[in-house]
């Protein structure tokens, strides 16, 4: 960070300072260096984990901690022994660190950033849920006053654990993830949360897919008419011994249009059947059939013997695909050297262990929200800037981080129970970047106030930095203690033109021009973007105010 960036950053963590106080949060600094054996007793330290992994001149294993829930476990178990001692809301601000594979968009993906953790800590389920929502409410204040667009989805908890998870998005061409809402209900989620179960039948509408017939000679099932409808997309199991084949919509109504909507495969929906049927997917093997096939002939024996396992094929059907027969395998078996008889087939056209169909496919705008039947969904391209997570006691289990509760809490005997934790995040780095990339627009970078590496800047003329001091004298004075104005001189030996542009480039939101207005009417041009690129003379005497009104309304 330059010194104008690192002034973006220091302000965003003042005001995420302010709201974790006004949450009754206590401010801690944990080491970025942590050890691989904690991380291992929690399960998180496996083979392929984005983690960067040392070790030091003795032999000791450490990791570059990209989040501090192992640390904080141990360290709050540790001294924390009485529910009387909760609830306890610690986080900090610091640098976190990720191998990332393909680290891309500067900030918006890298593998060192800045990250705020809070953790809370709580007896029970029902405080726990009650610190939840609290949180929730700071990050909508915190986000309310950047004044930025936002939107709250829920979430899948990942590797993180827990049950109840939600995700702060800053729209933006640039997002990774995509944000799904309804028209007309309160539902918002992550297209990550996709469970692979239709609720078509259930609520009475379907997406009405070109229905099909059977499969033609490469397997591809087809229409009466001669159309392909059906697409095939394709995965492996991590062990690469079963291949997975989905059969999906190519196209499909959208809603009450009467055009067809291109489909694709939703893989967080295919994963969620997968896992549900036991299998273990790698979803990051681009060539599955392939991988497949040269695991089959590392494992034949001499002559074209049969493989020391046997193969397995499992089909899943999306609910808009007929299925009337198996597919041939004869495509399959082009690839390696063995017959169908070997090859282990099953099929799932349900939900595993329900009478649920299968939604395999990626939501579109338009397509009929599932909860409230009567609205459409919305998709959104987004950048996840905050998230929140009740871990219940996914950690303070492994760590035994327990306090005792007495009688006259329960009304029983005293018990000990593990802590409730929760952990909740803001990536500050992160949304400097997203908000930087979004809000910018021809004539440069658009910060809102709160982040802006200064409010005002005042700018003069040449000949005239004496008077733009005296401007600068006065606005400092008239500020109120309350809610100074951060304010720059721009002193450089430079044009006024040339002033103006970098400052437009910088993305002051207020810039205070002494110029032409001063030498005529002593009045000063006060040009603000945000205001509909607002651009007024004002007097003098009537700037401190002029400006601290403009101010409040940003």
């Amino acid at each position: 960070m330059l010194p104008l960036g690192l002034r973006v950053q220091d302000k965003l963590e003042r005001l995420i300072d302010k709201h974790m106080r006004l949450l009754g949060a206590s401010k801690v600094s944990l080491s970025s260096i942590s050890a691989q054996e904690l991380w291992e007793q929690s399960g998180r330290l496996k083979e392929g984990s984005e983690v960067f992994k040392f070790i030091d001149r003795k032999e000791s294993r450490f990791i570059l901690a990209p989040t501090h829930e192992e640390e904080i476990t141990t360290l709050v178990g540790s001294l924390t022994k009485s529910y009387r001692d909760l609830p306890l809301r610690v986080y900090q601000i610091s640098r976190k660190y990720r191998d990332e594979p393909r680290p891309r968009q500067g900030l918006l993906r890298g593998r060192e950033f800045i990250m705020k953790d809070l953790y809370t800590f709580d007896y029970s389920v029902e405080e726990a849920l009650k610190t939840y929502a609290s949180v929730k409410a700071a990050y909508t204040q915190l986000f309310n006053e950047l004044k930025i667009p936002y939107l709250v989805a829920a979430a899948d908890s990942g590797n993180m654990g827990g049950s109840l998870s939600h995700e702060f998005h800053f729209p933006s061409s640039k997002g990774e993830d995509t944000v799904i809402s309804c028209t007309n209900c309160d539902s918002v989620y992550n297209e990550e949360l996709a469970d692979g179960k239709s609720h078509d039948l259930e609520h009475g509408y379907h997406l009405q897919a070109r229905q099909t017939s059977g499969f033609n000679t490469e397997g591809i099932p087809i229409d009466a008419a001669p159309t392909v409808s059906t697409g095939l997309w394709m995965a492996i199991s991590k062990d690469k011994q079963t291949l997975l084949r989905v059969w999906y919509p190519k196209f499909s109504m959208q809603g009450t249009s009467q055009e067809p909507v291109e489909r694709e495969v939703n893989s967080h929906a295919v994963k969620s059947v997968a896992d549900s049927a036991g299998l273990e997917l790698d979803l990051s093997v681009e060539n599955p059939l392939e991988q497949w096939a040269s695991q089959i002939k590392s494992a034949t024996g001499p002559s074209g013997s049969s493989p020391t396992y046997r193969p397995k094929v499992l089909d899943l059907y999306d609910s808009q695909v007929r299925v009337y027969q198996r597919p041939p395998l004869s495509d399959l078996l082009q690839q390696v050297d063995c017959a169908v008889d070997d090859i282990d087939y099953s099929m799932l056209d349900r939900f595993p262990e329900t009478n649920s169909g299968l939604n395999l496919v990626k939501m579109h705008d338009g397509d009929p929200c599932s909860k409230c039947t009567q609205g459409h969904l919305q998709t959104h391209r987004a950048v996840e800037l905050g998230h929140t997570f009740h871990l219940g006691t996914r950690y303070s289990d492994v760590f035994q981080a327990s306090v005792m509760i007495d009688r006259s809490a329960t009304g029983s005997e005293g018990q000990t129970v593990p802590m409730q934790m929760g952990c909740h995040g803001i990536g500050v780095s992160r949304m400097i970047s997203a908000v930087a990339d979004s809000l910018a627009d021809s004539k440069g970078l658009n910060w809102p106030k709160a982040m802006a590496p200064y409010e005002v800047i005042v700018i003069p003329a040449k000949g005239l930095h004496e008077e733009a001091e005296k401007v600068y004298d006065l606005l400092t004075a008239n500020s109120s203690s309350s809610s100074p104005i951060d304010i720059i001189l721009d002193d450089r030996d430079k044009q006024m033109g040339w002033k103006l542009g970098d400052a437009d480039l910088i993305g002051y939101p207020v810039i205070v021009v002494v110029g032409k207005g001063w030498k005529k009417k002593q009045t000063l041009e006060v040009q603000c973007r945000q205001m509909d690129n607002l651009r007024e003379d004002v007097p003098l005497y009537q700037l401190p105010e002029f400006i601290q009104s403009l101010l409040d309304r940003l």
